[in-house]
Formats: structure tokens, C-alpha cells, sequence
């Protein structure tokens, strides 16, 4: 089972162009939709892509905001 989930806030490998490093889950399945948490951009590519830039999960969500 994966260490994330929709909502979680993750920090990846790579820095974003913006300088900002934190990255927001909002997709979850097949591929892996995130949104950088300085300038909004979005983001979106495989699992397996997203696994091997993944870094660890700074936060994860609410149980209650994950499902909306």
C-alpha cells in the first residue's frame, strides 16, 4: 500500500522552477496529479514516475477533506 494519499502534501526529489519544493496530492490513481503549493501550477504524471520523485510526505491529510 502506498505512504500517500489524495490531500497530502509531499515534497519531491526535484525542486519546482518557483523554488518551491511542497506539492499538494489531488489526484490519485493510475496517475498522480499534484499541484505546487507556491505558484499553483499542476502537475501531472505516472505512478511509478511519481514514486521514484517522491522524497517523503511532509503532512498527511485530514480524514474528513480527503474524500471532497
Amino acid at each position: 500500500m502506498a505512504a500517500y494519499d489524495k490531500g497530502d502534501i509531499v515534497m519531491m526529489k526535484k525542486a519546482h522552477p518557483c523554488g518551491t519544493n511542497r506539492w499538494k496530492i489531488t489526484r490519485v490513481g493510475a496517475d498522480i496529479k499534484i499541484e505546487c503549493q507556491g505558484c499553483g501550477h499542476i502537475v501531472m504524471m505516472t505512478r511509478q514516475k511519481f514514486d521514484k520523485g517522491l522524497k517523503k510526505v511532509i503532512e498527511k491529510a485530514d480524514q474528513d477533506d480527503k474524500y471532497f
